[in-house]
């Protein structure tokens, strides 16, 4: 069995939306000034990660999950989702505002599109001043009102906008519309699952001059048209302890700042564990198989580990796997 942590190599994802701190201030490895998403760790099918260090370098995640099931990612997980890998692990850098979107739910993707929905979170890492997120609506609506205001290019009079800055998170349910704000630097945590209704772009177009194509029609039967104020995460920052900051059927994520060193025993966990380095740097070790992660840095420890050394400064990592 492989028993180390394991780095993959990120997935740039050119945006039209996208800016340079990915490259400025996460250290990605890119010229462009447009890219938009580091995805981590990811196995969605034409975007599946590749391992970039130790002795299973060159494989794929899928590679490994097929290679040592249960013992990658848990018993329990590899019983539920075969050789898929659950969640999609990104951050995202918005230069310029996201479409405003939202994700169907697990019943409706898989009818429509043979895929998981897509409940996700963020953990903001760096804000500039003033900018906001889009989470849900400012008041309950009906499907009518809804598509009056879209129709007449008003839409964003009915959106909730929250100004945001450095750690900060927020909780999105399937069906809730919601944006990225210009300005905003993320970490995302999500189920796998590439599926997005599109409802406005801002009547941004391209190079070609021609828009984004929306999902006007798709939409309607996935939106969540009540104001619900269930999105803003609160959590602990104690120093060498995971805090909860949001936990659900498809992933738990905790806050782990850590200062010198900390061991975490993850043997009746029966699942992953993936580290997001989101401030600082942190030397991570499983028995004497040690990998240093920086700001921007994701690692995956597989199921197997059991005991797990945390070594840092000063460092706050994301600690996200499947309860």
């Amino acid at each position: 069995m492989t028993n180390y942590p394991i780095k993959f190599i990120p997935i740039l994802q050119n945006k039209i939306w996208g800016g340079s701190k990915l490259k400025d201030i996460l250290d990605k490895n890119t010229i462009n000034d447009k890219v938009g998403e580091s995805w981590e760790i990811s196995g969605v099918e034409g975007n599946i990660s590749i391992v970039e260090n130790g002795p299973e370098k060159g494989k794929t995640l899928i590679d490994l999950i097929k290679e040592y099931k249960g013992q990658i990612v848990g018993e329990k997980i590899f019983a539920k989702f075969g050789n898929d890998f659950p969640l999609l692990i990104k951050f995202i850098d918005a230069r310029t505002d996201l479409s405003v979107q939202l994700h169907p739910n697990d019943e409706l993707a898989k009818q429509r599109h043979n895929s998981f929905g897509k409940t996700e979170m963020w953990f903001v890492m760096q804000a500039d001043k003033g900018s906001k997120l889009n989470i849900g609506f400012k008041k309950d609506l009906d499907k009518r009102e809804y598509l009056e205001y879209l129709k007449n290019g008003k839409i964003t009079e009915l959106l909730n906008f929250e100004e945001v800055k450095k750690g900060d998170s927020v909780f999105i349910n399937t069906g809730k519309v919601h944006a990225i704000g210009g300005g905003v630097l993320l970490a995302e945590i999500q189920q796998t699952s590439d599926i997005t209704y599109r409802i406005y772009d801002w009547d941004r177009v391209d190079e070609e001059g021609q828009g984004r194509e929306l999902h006007t029609a798709l939409a309607l039967d996935a939106i969540d048209f009540e104001k619900k104020d269930d999105y803003k995460l609160d959590y602990k920052k104690e120093v060498n302890t995971s805090s909860e900051i949001a936990s659900c059927e498809y992933f738990t994520t905790n806050f782990l700042p850590v200062k010198g060193s900390i061991e975490k025993d993850y043997s009746n966990l029966d699942s992953f564990v993936i580290y997001m380095c989101v401030e600082g740097k942190a030397k991570i070790s499983i028995d004497a198989n040690s990998e240093s992660i920086h700001k921007g840095e994701s690692v995956l420890i597989p199921a197997s580990a059991g005991k797990v050394q945390i070594e840092a400064n000063n460092a706050e990592l994301l600690e996200v796997y499947i309860n």
